[in-house]
């Protein structure tokens, strides 16, 4: 064993989930986030965590609104969440850019894409500052799952996104 940099160690532990975070816009349209820092916390209650960079908007849009939806996106969105994770959605429509179809779950007013694997829709608890990040732990309200879809991960230290197969 040699000492690296936390960085290196994200590409030797590859692959990574990826989310896509969904929030609502100001304007009630949907913002879209690609986040790879995400797990379940507890199943009774049901809870997850996620970590997002302190200025993201999407964040700044979860303290505000205290929704979110958390997805699993699909393969067809490949392309779409690398772009979502390198674009702010502050001055971007980003479901529009990358072409990325929204549809609404009942009850919800975040939309989020028709190809996901799993979606799951919190409530925000609460947030903690951790280090150049927050992380938000959230409680699961309700989840939905699409077994067609095959699920995206992160590799080589999140510079590329793919399924594993």
């Amino acid at each position: 064993m040699e000492p690296i940099s936390l960085v290196k160690a994200s590409q030797l532990t590859s692959p990574n989930p990826v989310t896509v975070v969904c929030t609502q816009r100001p304007d009630g349209g949907t913002n879209l986030a690609t986040v790879s820092w995400w797990t379940y916390l507890s199943f009774n209650p049901n809870m997850i965590a996620f970590a997002m960079a302190k200025p993201s908007f999407s964040g700044e849009r979860v303290r505000e609104t205290k929704r979110v939806v958390v997805t699993i996106p699909g393969a067809e969105l490949a392309q779409a969440v690398l772009g979502c994770g390198s674009t702010t959605g502050r001055n971007t429509d980003k479901a529009a850019q990358f072409h990325v179809e929204l549809q609404k779950l009942e009850g919800e007013t975040i939309q989020i894409p028709i190809h996901s694997r799993v979606a799951i829709v919190c409530r925000l608890q609460q947030y903690h500052e951790v280090g150049d990040h927050y992380l938000y732990v959230c409680q699961v309200e309700r989840v939905y799952g699409n077994e067609k879809e095959q699920a995206l991960f992160a590799w080589n230290g999140y510079s590329q996104i793919h399924t594993i197969k």
